[in-house]
This record gives structure tokens, sequence and C-alpha cells, in this order.
């Protein structure tokens, strides 16, 4: 391995990150006020609309390393991005503040987004996710918004109109500056997915590491921002349901909506990454349903053990000995 790293590379994932969160943000206060302003609900909006919004770095990063034959760090992306969201993001905000959390949450969401886990298990197991693979992840997709939409649209829970009410973006003063944002917003991922993945080619060469080592953990690390301030800022207004909701609905995109997209435009070597990994991405996402489902809280005990857990993860794929 070598000793040094080039400054260069470490200079172009620094940058690339920075330009990726400013992008989602961008994205997300476009997206958001546009939707917003043709009517559509605060919680419809959070579910769908910004849920999809902090989850385009991936998107983005995904194609850009596909297209550039890095698949170990596309598909290596998504699988480290949804272990940070279930194990570190959800620990920390539980360690904020314990979470509180709806039945749906417990009885639909988390199990959605374990067998998202599942899929990816099997769709994977032949070394490649192919354009049937990403048609059958994007028509999983629509089933969930669409059972997701029509149950939001029946919700009458106070607390958590009120909680997504507080926490959409406000509604712009003009349409264009809505549009603005938007294309703003996709330059930016555009551009700093670019920097991310050619500074992470790099340093994966210079380190000696794996393709899938450094999107599991780099790249993930960047990426998962978004959900990562959405979730923390949650937490410390006592908004549980928008904190878990954030980590566990940006789980079920990663896999459906944007593995879906990126093999369905062009098929996905999944050789670089193996059933170790996905198997641990599967255990920390099945791990959430039973914390979650004693007394529908997450407290600050069970956001430590979250945290340990994610941590003996990554040291035990990226060979750390024990």
């Amino acid at each position: 391995m070598t000793a040094t790293l080039p400054l260069q590379p470490v200079l172009f994932v620094i940058a690339g990150l920075v330009t990726l969160y400013f992008g989602a943000s961008a994205l997300v206060k476009g997206a958001a006020s546009l939707a917003l302003r043709f009517g559509m609900s605060a919680l419809v909006v959070g579910l769908t609309v910004v849920a999809f919004a902090t989850s385009t770095p991936e998107l983005f990063v995904v194609l850009e390393a596909s297209w550039q034959g890095r698949e170990g760090i596309s598909i290596g992306n998504v699988i480290g991005a949804n272990m940070l969201n279930t194990g570190l993001i959800l620990g920390l905000t539980a360690l904020i503040s314990p979470l509180k959390v709806e039945f749906q949450l417990v009885r639909i969401d988390v199990p959605v987004m374990i067998l998202a886990a599942v899929a990816l298990l099997f769709a994977a197991a032949d070394g490649s996710i192919g354009r049937l693979d990403g048609a059958l992840f994007l028509a999983a997709l629509a089933a969930y918004l669409a059972f997701s939409v029509a149950l939001a649209r029946r919700e009458r829970n106070r607390r958590v109109l009120e909680e997504y009410r507080e926490e959409a973006p406000r509604v712009s003063a003009h349409v264009g500056f809505d549009l603005g944002f938007i294309v703003l917003g996709v330059a930016l991922l555009a551009g700093g997915a670019q920097l991310l993945v050619s500074g992470a080619v790099v340093i994966a060469r210079a380190a000696g590491l794996s393709d899938a080592v450094v999107g599991i953990t780099v790249v993930a690390a960047g990426t998962t921002l978004p959900e990562l301030v959405t979730s923390v800022l949650a937490a410390i207004r006592k908004s549980g349901d928008i904190a878990v909701g954030n980590v566990v609905g940006s789980n079920i995109f990663n896999v459906f909506c944007i593995l879906g997209i990126a093999a369905a435009i062009q098929p996905l070597d999944a050789g670089g990454v193996g059933r170790r990994e996905l198997l641990t991405m599967l255990a920390l996402s099945a791990i959430v349903l039973p914390v979650m489902w004693r007394g529908y809280v997450v407290n600050r005990v069970e956001g430590g053990v979250l945290i340990a857990a994610y941590g003996a993860a990554i040291a035990f794929l990226a060979g750390v000995p024990a």
C-alpha cells in the first residue's frame, strides 16, 4: 500500500463532495418549491420529491462511475450509503434525540427497505444487474410510491402533518427561481460526481483498495451528506418521523430508483461486489426492524448499538483485524 496519497485526487474528492452537497440542496429547494406551488401537500412532497432529490448524489455518482467502467464504485456507493443511513446516521440522530416513529413506518416502510436489500442481493447473484433487473426495480418503486402517496393523502395524524409542514422548503417568489435552482442543482451534481469519481479512482489505485471498498467508504460518506444534514436537523427539532423516514426512504430509493435507472440505461457489472458486502448491507437493514418495533422509539442506547454495528461492518468489509 502506498504510504502517501497524491494531493490532487484528494482535492478532487473534497471538491466533489462539496459540489454534490450544494447541488442536492439546490435541487431539493427548486423541485420541492415547484411541487408545492402546483398544489402537492407537504407530506407528499416530503415522501416523494424531497426523498428523491436527497438521493440524487448517489444517482449521479452511480451513472458517472458506470460510464467510466467502475461499477465497483457505483454499486459499492449504494451499498455503503445504505449502511451509513441505517447505521451511522440513524444511530447519530437517536443519540441527539430519541426518535419516536409511527406504526406505519415500522409495519410498511422498514420491511420494504429490507425487501429492497434482498432484491439487490438476488439481482447481483449472477454477477450483473441487467436492464430487466432495472425495470423490475423501477416497477417496485412505482408501486411503493403509489401506495405511499395514497396513504399520505389519508394521513390524519396532526403531529406527522405538522412535522412535514414545518420541514418543507418554502415556495419561492417566482416559478423561474424554481427552475433555476433545478438547473443549477443538476449541473452541480453532474460536475461533483465527475470530480468525486475521478479522485476516488486514483485514491483506490494509490492505496491498493478495491473499487467496492472505496465506494462503500469514501464515496458513500460524501453522497449521504444530504441525508445526514436532513436527519440531524430533524432530530434536533424532535421530528422523529422525518429523521427516520428520510433514512428509510433514501435506502429504498437508492436500490429501486438509483440502481433501477442506472441499470435500465446500461447494465451494471456486479462482479466487483461480493455476497459479503451485500449480506452485510442486508444485516444492517434488518437490524432496524426489531430496534424500532420495541415501543416505536429508537432510544440513545439503540442509537449507540447501531453506530457500533456500522463500525464493525466497515471494519469487516475493509479487512481490519479484530
